[in-house]
């Protein structure tokens, strides 16, 4: 039995791997947290347009325009999703996700009833305008589109909250 040996040479990488250095848990996350900050301005901003463009949809007048608007409105409360999620604006993306539920729920062929459009854009309009600290208020507007979720979609199953 031959048995054949060869001297393995150590890669640069598995070289650094295995020296300690680096940044720490904490030190990551409070310097992920500052540049989030950064761009919270700017997110902000991406918010205000898309829920003035929600806005600004007109009701559709045909099947073809029904469907076109619904798109575009889910496009628009999706955007609003991913601007709101990274800086912790949960209340906006729960607004906006209620929408995208409502759209998806929508029957084939048959006219949406826009005025849930237009009173999630409001409501999105009021969450944005209502300060930090006034947690009953969008509790309860949060609350009020979740009924009209439930109104719209009875066997739509909620998450637990708690």
């Amino acid at each position: 039995m031959t048995v054949i040996t060869h001297n393995r040479r150590r890669s640069r990488l598995s070289t650094l791997i295995d020296q300690p250095g680096g940044v720490s848990v904490g030190v990551a996350l409070t310097q992920a947290k500052a540049n989030l900050a950064g761009l919270e301005a700017r997110s902000r901003a991406a918010i205000d347009e898309q829920v003035a463009a929600l806005s600004a949809l007109a009701q559709p007048t045909s099947l073809e325009e029904n469907g076109r608007n619904l798109d575009l409105a889910y496009d628009y409360s999706s955007a609003v999703i991913d601007a709101a999620g990274p800086f912790d604006l949960k209340d906006l993306c729960a607004a906006a996700a209620n929408l995208c539920d409502l759209i998806d729920a929508a029957p084939e062929g048959r006219m949406f009833d826009w005025r849930i459009v237009v009173v999630h854009a409001q409501a999105l309009r009021l969450l944005l305008s209502l300060p930090a600290e006034a947690a009953d208020a969008r509790a309860q507007v949060l609350a009020s589109l979740k009924d009209v979720l439930k109104a719209k979609v009875p066997d739509n199953p909620q998450p637990d909250e708690g």
